[in-house]
């Protein structure tokens, strides 16, 4: 990894995790999933409205006991999926978990996905920064 992209990383990471954006329970919501990382004991809840008319996510939120990387993850999560439908946001994690593992290198459009991108460095770190992406895709009505 680059050390533009390692500082890069490391700057995103401190940041979301010290200042997350749309942190804390969401009222009302139409879709909800929790996600645990049993190794290192982080916990992350996903909660969505998806507007009925447009099938698009109106609005995100998440809460998460766990590490920086793991808060940061949820943190941009958000800020990435508002405005997408289900099946987007879907692909967006799916996309984004295949990125982190180093199955795709990052093209065009990945630019925002980028500051995660040094837990390949990390492999031990993968799974915090896969949690939230993970959760998402499981997020169900209710």
């Amino acid at each position: 990894m680059s050390d533009s992209l390692r500082a890069l990383y490391k700057q995103a990471v401190l940041e979301h995790s010290k200042r997350p954006r749309n942190h804390g329970p969401l009222s009302p919501r139409t879709h909800e999933a929790r996600g645990v990382n049993p190794l290192c004991g982080d916990r992350i809840t996903i909660q969505l409205r998806v507007a009925e008319a447009s099938g698009r996510v109106a609005a995100v939120m998440f809460t998460a006991r766990g590490c920086a990387i793991a808060k940061a993850s949820g943190s941009i999560l958000t800020e990435l999926v508002a405005g997408l439908t289900l099946a987007e946001a879907r692909a967006l994690a799916r996309r984004f978990e295949a990125l982190a593992r180093g199955e795709l290198e990052p093209g065009e459009g990945d630019e925002s996905l980028a500051p995660l991108l040094g837990v390949r460095a990390s492999p031990s770190r993968l799974r915090c920064a896969t949690l939230a992406w993970e959760t998402l895709r499981a997020v169900e009505e209710g």
